[in-house]
């Protein structure tokens, strides 16, 4: 039910971004600068991530919890904008961050039945994850000093590498996080499904 809440709160405050013209303001202050902007905003996403979640998981009050779950859905829905708006103008499908929604969701249905069917520990992925992480990142930061494109290739893997992280840490959720964990526990699933949406989305929009 939190997941549920937290994704329709991302919803709610990306609307409120591009109704109220902030999100054509970060988008402009992205593409108008040097191949260091998307750095920069990658390094301070990454910095609210780690934030955020020290937060969600702190044994302190269920408020600070909470905050750093709200702090990272607005961090994500910041963060989206320039793909949204690239999706929405760009795309020849007018529906397609719909149907990018769509076949998240269907994913993300799919391999938590999984786990929840098959009571199946995927805690082990977690390394493999971490070298995969590791690994994207230097793709992406390399991407962006030197000018190079991701292309397509790139985002399956990453649809892939996103599909293996909602595995583990449904798993986590199911085998590991003890039941007064759930906020840290719907920041850690609303993070991957996310990162799902992202390239699932970039894929759609793709002209090619």
């Amino acid at each position: 039910m939190l997941l549920a809440a937290t994704v329709a709160a991302f919803i709610a405050v990306e609307a409120g971004l591009f109704v109220s013209g902030a999100a054509y303001v970060f988008t402009n202050f992205v593409f108008s600068g040097t191949r260091m902007t998307w750095l920069l905003v990658l390094g301070v996403f990454m910095l609210i991530t780690w934030l955020a979640n020290s937060w969600a998981d702190s044994d302190a009050s269920k408020g600070k919890q909470y905050l750093g779950l709200i702090l990272y859905v607005i961090a994500e829905a910041i963060i989206f904008t320039p793909m949204l708006l690239f999706a929405a103008v760009k795309a020849d499908d007018p529906f397609v961050i719909e149907k990018a929604g769509i076949v998240t969701i269907g994913l993300f249905l799919g391999i938590t039945a999984t786990v929840f069917l098959t009571k199946s520990d995927f805690t082990w992925l977690g390394p493999i994850l971490a070298i995969g992480g590791f690994a994207a990142l230097g793709f992406i930061v390399a991407s962006a000093l030197f000018g190079f494109t991701l292309g397509n290739v790139f985002a399956f893997v990453m649809v892939a590498f996103a599909g293996t992280a909602i595995l583990y840490q449904t798993s986590n959720v199911l085998h590991r996080f003890r039941t007064d964990q759930h906020v840290a526990a719907a920041l850690a699933l609303f993070a991957s499904v996310a990162l799902l949406f992202w390239y699932i989305l970039r894929i759609f929009s793709s002209r090619r």
